[in-house]
């Protein structure tokens, strides 16, 4: 008889675990070679974006193609999307159940957290402090998902939006009644019409603006960034948008219900926003020309601190115009329900602020006058000893101004070395502006960022937008129209997202190191500061894609991410998308969280193929109204 076994391993198979054994390390050993020489070629993204080690497997690494493109681009035109599943074998701990979010009452259908008229009440009229940001505390925040009113439909695909709306989405007729003879808004059965009419231009935006560019020149590239205070339905910003004219319209949610929701139902680029007692989100030097028709702001007030403030946001070389009270007060002062003499001492005081800013007043004709700021500050500086007031400004924060309360002083230009030379850089003109190195780069005002760095971006987005247009089939066929990056960087998606008929609202979260936000403006697109453990000051519903690209990464320790995704979903319309990217954990989290909240999402291959430890969860808001969902709660 032979031997009893005791247990002990038999040789074939000490020489079979050895052989496996030595596979898994020159499997192991060839993945970290291929990650090192991926590295090396460039293929992995910056090591600015925020990563987290991944390991190999030997389920992976036998998946290798070894005919791998040599170059992201390359992944475009050759390949199938790459599917992170398949590659991969980590996934969601099935033993924790998702939560489920339940629907809102509808009486939040429209909710605007940091908003309310309820919670506005509680603050100090003066200086329209009650219309500003106030947040809901951590206490007040909902767990529950905003509903669509009943019948809501896809919007008008852009152009046809800029003129059209459902009116089952919005159903607000109070504009079409205060303002019929001003044809802002116009019901028609199942639909609202905006004929392009505003309180200063009876004859249409449209003639409003040719008025404009016979005097200051609006089409030949020079001026890309606007800014439109007071904008009502926004007409004046639809229609810059056919000359190259981005404009940041915005108005506070007051008595006029819905301007601003209005405006993003049409696919014109507006906010909630008001000039109370603070800063407007934007960064210092951001746009090349601020409007305001009977936008009813004070500008006289205060010191002039108003035109003090549209001063900051200003270009060197800027223009502001104004049109209404008391402009051509001699003509319309009955109208207008004032006395000459009042009307008169309000424009001796703006006229008065003006000069004071060293700004020049271009012209005066019929219903419009137009300013330009200086190009520079030397004439400025030395007229300070004619003008003491307002002072020029010690702080050196002049882009800062999340929270930050205005200044009764001018915000100093950069210096230069001649009265010709325009403060902190020329621009180029539209297009070639948005691809141009922006003057903050190139002048070393960005911390660890140059000329190559920001061509490198460039870039890389000319990589992922190829990617992208396979991950999301609908980009290019006009479904899309309002866009928001929540992470914009140097906004290098909105640059090339300019192939498509979109407009991207380029979020740089608060406080952030370093602050962009101004080299995007000098690109020639929008944007503002947010914090997400907030809300943003929009309407529900009104973006149809965000992309969110390291977000979570920074605000998983800051708050909990569950109500920065809660957000996502009320300002995203029903069946929109969100691009999210980060690493596998984070994604992960995000995926657990937002199954939930009836979203359909799949975690992707990076555009480099499944060895960068950065993915893509594609995730997209399934379709339903508070109607459905009252009718599935019986």
């Amino acid at each position: 008889m032979g031997k009893e076994y005791n247990g002990s391993p038999k040789p074939h198979q000490v020489d079979l675990k050895r052989k496996r054994l030595t596979w898994i390390l020159v499997v192991s050993g060839l993945c970290i070679l291929f990650y090192i020489f991926g590295a090396w070629k460039g293929s992995i993204s910056p090591p600015s974006e925020v990563y987290s080690r991944v390991g190999c497997d030997e389920a992976s690494s036998q998946k290798v193609n070894r005919d791998l493109p040599k170059s992201s681009a390359a992944i475009s035109s050759s390949t199938e999307p790459l599917d992170f599943e398949s590659h991969h074998e980590l996934v969601v701990n099935t033993s924790e159940v998702s939560e489920k979010f339940p629907p809102c009452d509808m009486s939040y259908s429209e909710y605007t957290p940091c908003q309310s008229p309820q919670r506005g009440r509680k603050y100090d009229r003066k200086m329209l402090k009650y219309r500003e940001r106030h947040c809901p505390t951590k206490e007040e925040l909902l767990r529950c998902l905003i509903p669509a009113p009943p019948n809501y439909k896809t919007p008008f695909k852009w152009p046809q939006s800029r003129d059209y709306a459902w009116y089952a989405n919005i159903p607000h007729k109070e504009l079409s009644i205060e303002k019929a003879v001003q044809n802002w808004v116009q019901v028609e059965e199942d639909r609202l019409r905006f004929p392009g009419g505003g309180t200063m231009f009876p004859r249409g935006a449209d003639a409003y603006i040719d008025d404009i560019n016979a005097i200051i020149p609006l089409e030949d590239g020079s001026i890309r960034t606007a800014i439109d205070t007071g904008c009502g339905v926004a007409s004046f910003g639809a229609y810059l948008l056919k000359r190259d004219i981005i404009a940041m319209s915005f108005a506070p949610r007051d008595t006029h219900e819905a301007q601003v929701w209005f405006a993003l139902e049409r696919g014109v680029p507006a906010m909630i926003g008001i000039m109370g007692s603070q800063r407007l989100p934007y960064p210092a030097r951001a746009f090349d020309l601020a409007h305001c028709s009977r936008c009813l702001i004070p500008w006289n007030n205060y010191d002039g601190m108003y035109l003090i403030e549209v001063d900051r946001i200003l270009r060197p070389g800027g223009y502001w115009i104004l049109s209404g009270p008391p402009i051509h007060w001699r003509k319309y002062w009955r109208g207008w329900e004032r006395t000459q003499q009042d009307l008169k001492r309000e424009q001796d005081s703006i006229e008065d602020v003006a000069k004071h800013l060293c700004w020049k007043k271009v012209i005066e004709k019929g219903d419009l006058a137009i300013w330009q700021k200086p190009f520079n500050h030397i004439e400025c500086l030395k007229s300070r000893a004619i003008y003491p007031k307002p002072h020029i400004c010690k702080s050196d924060s002049a882009d800062a101004s999340w929270y930050k309360d205005m200044e009764t002083c001018i915000t100093p230009l950069p210096e230069v070395s001649n009265s010709n030379e325009v403060a902190g850089g020329a621009l180029k003109k539209w297009p070639e502006r948005a691809f141009a190195i922006p003057p903050r780069v190139s002048r070393g005002s960005i911390p660890g960022m140059n000329a190559k760095k920001f061509q490198e971006d460039n870039e890389m987005w000319k990589a992922r937008l190829p990617y992208y247009k396979r991950l999301v089939s609908q980009l290019p066929q006009g479904i899309y129209r309002n866009v928001m990056d929540m992470n914009a960087n140097l906004g290098g998606f909105a640059a090339a997202m300019l192939k498509y008929q979109v407009w991207v609202m380029n979020v740089v979260p608060a406080n952030s190191d370093p602050d962009t936000l101004g080299v995007i403006y000098e690109r020639g697109f929008i944007g503002t500061y947010q914090d997400w453990c907030e809300a943003v000051s929009t309407y529900p519903r009104t973006y149809d894609l965000i992309h969110a690209g390291g977000v979570f990464s920074i605000y998983q320790d800051r708050c909990d991410i569950t109500y920065i995704l809660l957000e996502m979903d009320r300002i995203l319309r029903p069946e929109g998308t969100v691009i999210f990217r980060d690493v596998v954990e984070v994604l992960l989290k995000i995926k657990s969280i937002t199954d939930g909240m009836r979203w359909e999402s799949r975690i992707m291959d990076h555009e480099t193929g499944p060895f960068n430890p950065e993915k893509i969860l594609l995730a997209k808001k399934s379709y339903w109204t508070g109607e459905e969902a009252k009718q599935g709660q019986q």
